[in-house]
């Protein structure tokens, strides 16, 4: 199994070596949020962010606002943050509630403070670098997966590697890392209604599944040795009340595998510790400039 919550734990004591070289020199990272509702996962989220930052040393600066907060003042404290010497980097927690220009709100984000990577200039960056090193934000899920294989010493050099899901957290951003030089993977980036995807994925000698519907691939789907990558979440209540997390891999498909990563425990701690490192980047970059 490629255990995130082992690899993420790897990472921190790593990151806390990081902060205090940092604090040595006079600067602590500092990462904000911004939370708009009542969304009790995104809640969760963001509390487990906070408590990460505490772990290794990184300030925390949060920002929450009722459901009723107006598109003027999310971009208020947008530009607060943007401005606020104290914020290394920050994110806004999505998704925010119906109605508001998401996108648009997006861009208001610092493109240097942009810890999700998640920014248009950021995104572009990405797409115009692929044979260069990266010096500006990468996405915390796509960096969180590629951080994983790489610390099980999992080479994609070569390897086809079929990514379901296109959303810009995951999908879109992942595409552009994995067909980045030092990577060198061949990507084909399907939808679940792409035409001929069980062939496609039959192909393929890596799966990421990124849609957020449970059980998307199935035992049928998977080749003998392939490695999988389950990042799809779906929040389902059992008859006692209690919340339970599906995967869009079926469990019963990792005796076919040669590696794959546990939903929940895999992609998920990867992603909230990458946003440290983005935060704790920013840092150093400030501090060499």
């Amino acid at each position: 199994m490629l255990d995130g919550r082992v690899a993420a734990a790897q990472i921190k004591a790593e990151l806390r070596q990081r902060v205090a070289r940092l604090k040595e020199h006079g600067m602590t990272p500092g990462l904000g949020t911004i939370l708009v509702g009542d969304d009790l996962p995104s809640h969760k989220y963001v509390d487990l962010k906070h408590r990460d930052c505490a772990e290794v040393g990184i300030a925390s600066i949060r920002r929450d606002l009722p459901a009723s907060a107006s598109e003027a003042e999310v971009r208020g404290v947008i530009r607060e943050l943007n401005e606020d010497p104290a914020c290394t980097g920050y994110i806004l927690q999505l998704p925010l509630p119906d109605g508001m220009a998401e996108a648009s709100i997006i861009e208001d984000i610092d493109p240097a403070k942009d810890a999700d990577g998640l920014h248009p200039m950021n995104l572009g960056r990405l797409a115009l670098t692929a044979n260069q090193p990266i010096g500006t934000p990468v996405g915390c899920t796509p960096a969180g997966i590629l951080e994983l294989l790489r610390r099980h010493g999992i080479s994609l050099r070569g390897k086809r590697v079929a990514v379901v899901g296109q959303g810009v957290t995951a999908g879109r951003p992942l595409g552009l890392l994995l067909s980045r030089k030092e990577v060198g993977a061949t990507v084909t980036l399907c939808r679940s209604t792409t035409e001929n995807l069980h062939r496609i994925l039959m192909e393929s000698d890596v799966i990421v599944a990124a849609v957020g519907r449970a059980h998307l691939v199935g035992p049928e789907d998977v080749p003998e040795g392939a490695v999988l990558v389950d990042v799809g979440v779906t929040r389902t209540r059992d008859a006692n009340g209690k919340w339970h997390t599906i995967g869009d891999i079926d469990p019963a498909s990792w005796e076919k595998a040669s590696w794959a990563t546990p939903n929940p425990g895999g992609v998920g701690p990867m992603t909230r510790v990458m946003l440290l490192d983005n935060v704790v980047r920013m840092a150093e970059r400030r501090l060499a400039a």
